[in-house]
């Protein structure tokens, strides 16, 4: 099975795939969609929408996560990474996927062990996870935890 990851943001949201086979996973991709932010809000989530569809259409994913919203000190971010994320959230349904949601506590955990997890503690397990990974960046990093999350949790209700 294919599981495709999203770490939802406006200016960048990265994504990652992984195949699982049994207990084992593996790395197919990981990137990124970064917007131009001289672009009216519109055409920036339209630039969302059509890179994460060109990525589904490209890996033909059996499952989708996206990690949840958390709120930010400034309400503008997080009403910004609010809209990316449902542009995330639309995209992966159009493309027939269920979406799993993960809070980042919960992603850390499955990763690392621990909800309270450093980006460094998540970023070196998946250079354990999978060892030969190439990461086009720190929101496709997040974006892999994301998709290991969803597999692990699909183990424990299947």
């Amino acid at each position: 099975m294919i599981i495709i990851g999203v770490d939802p943001g406006l200016t960048c949201t990265g994504w990652g795939i992984i195949a699982k086979a049994g207990s084992r996973i593996s790395h197919i991709a990981n990137g990124q969609i970064r917007t131009d932010i001289t672009l009216p809000m519109a055409d920036r989530l339209l630039e969302l929408d059509r890179g994460l569809s060109a990525v589904v259409d490209i890996y033909h994913p059996d499952f989708s996560a996206v990690e949840e919203i958390f709120v930010n000190v400034n309400p503008q971010s997080t009403l910004k990474l609010g809209q990316a994320r449902g542009v995330a959230l639309v995209s992966l349904a159009r493309a027939g996927l269920s979406v799993a949601e993960y809070p980042s506590k919960v992603i850390k955990k499955a990763l690392v062990g621990t909800g309270g997890a450093a980006k460094t503690q998540v970023q070196a397990m998946l250079k354990v996870l999978l060892p030969a990974v190439k990461l086009a960046g720190s929101d496709a990093a997040d974006a892999l935890a994301v998709a290991i999350t969803h597999a692990h949790h699909l183990g424990s209700h299947r």
